[in-house]
C-alpha cells in the first residue's frame, strides 16, 4: 500500500513484522524504491507468494503459502510503534491475519486510531473485517462475498449489494465503504451517496496489486482533502492503471492521471446529482 502511495507521488510509511532472509529481501527492495519504513523484527521468516503467469492464456495462478506465526510481544510492537507516531491523519490496515495474532487486532487498531482521532481504513477478511466493523471504522472495502457475510447472508448479487452497503454504513461500522464487484466495478456507499463505477477498457497484463493501488489512490487523495467522488474515482483509476503493467509493478502515475481524466468526464452527472 505505501508503495503504491509512493508510485502515485505521495508518501506513506510502511509498518510491517519482518524476519528472515525473505523479510530482509522484502526491506530492502522498499529501500530501493525509497520508501520509508518501520520494521518490526521477528523471529520467523516472512511469507511468500507466488504468481505464475501462463504466456498463451494470459491467466495467471496465485499460490499463497502459509506464513509463519507472530508471538504476542511481536504483534503488540507492531500496535505500540503506530500508537506512539505523531502527525497521522489516516492509518491502513491490509492483509490477512497470521497465526498467532489475534482476530481482534485490527479492532484494537480502530480504537487506537479513535484514540488518536485518525481514520483508520480497513481492507481484510472473515473475523477480522467483522470485528473491525463493530469497532467502528472511517472506510472498508470489502468485495461482495465479505460484505454479504456482514449483513449476515451468504451471497450477494449485484443487484442486492447497494442495499446491503447502506445497511452497513446505517449500522454504525464506517463512514465510508467502498465495495469491489470484480468486472462489475466498485460502489462508493456513504450516508448521502452512492455512486457506482466501472473501470475504462485496457488491455489486462496483470491484477496483482489492483486492490492495493485503488486504496491507495483513495487515500492519497483523501490526505490532499480532496472530495470522496474524486478519491474514489482516482482509486478506481489507479486499481485500473496497476493491471495495466506486467508482474508486481503496481500503477504508473501517468496512467492513473489519464485514466481519471476519462473517469471524470464519464461519471461528471453522476457526481453532481450525489453532491
Amino acid at each position: 500500500m505505501a508503495r503504491a502511495i509512493k508510485k502515485l507521488g505521495g508518501e506513506a510509511v510502511a509498518i510491517y513484522p519482518a524476519g528472515g532472509y525473505t523479510g530482509e529481501f522484502f526491506t530492502q527492495m522498499l529501500f530501493q524504491e525509497k520508501v520509508p519504513t518501520i520494521v518490526i523484527d521477528i523471529k520467523n521468516p516472512m511469507r511468500e507468494n507466488v504468481v505464475v503467469l501462463e504466456e498463451d492464456s494470459n491467466n495467471q495462478y496465485r499460490f499463497g503459502f502459509p506464513g509463519a506465526g507472530l508471538s504476542e510481544s511481536e504483534w503488540k510492537r507492531c500496535l505500540e510503534e503506530i500508537e506512539k507516531m505523531d502527525d497521522v491523519r489516516f492509518i491502513v490496515a491490509s492483509g490477512s491475519i497470521p497465526e498467532g495474532v489475534p482476530f481482534d487486532i485490527f479492532a484494537r487498531l480502530a480504537a487506537i486510531a479513535k484514540s488518536k482521532n485518525d481514520k483508520l481504513i480497513v481492507d481484510t477478511s472473515d473475523g477480522a473485517l467483522k470485528l473491525a466493523a463493530e469497532e467502528g471504522v472511517y472506510m472498508m472495502k470489502p468485495n461482495i462475498g465479505e460484505l454479504a457475510w456482514l449483513v449476515g447472508k451468504n451471497e450477494l448479487s449485484i443487484d442486492e449489494v447497494p442495499e446491503a452497503g447502506r445497511k452497513v454504513i446505517s449500522m454504525g461500522h464506517c463512514e465510508v465503504l467502498v465495495i469491489s464487484m470484480g468486472e462489475d466495478g466498485a460502489i462508493l456507499v456513504t450516508k448521502d451517496i452512492e455512486l457506482v463505477v466501472k473501470p475504462p477498457r485496457i488491455e489486462k497484463r496483470s491484477t496483482v496489486g489492483a486492490g492495493d493501488s485503488m486504496v491507495a489512490g483513495i487515500v492519497l487523495q483523501l490526505s490532499q482533502n480532496k472530495d470522496i467522488r474524486d478519491a474514489f474515482l482516482y482509486g478506481v483509476a489507479a486499481g485500473t492503471a496497476a493491471t495495466m503493467n506486467a508482474g508486481t509493478e503496481l500503477c504508473h502515475k501517468a496512467d492513473a492521471d489519464l485514466l481519471f481524466d476519462q473517469l471524470c468526464m464519464q461519471y461528471h452527472d453522476q457526481i453532481l446529482t450525489t453532491a
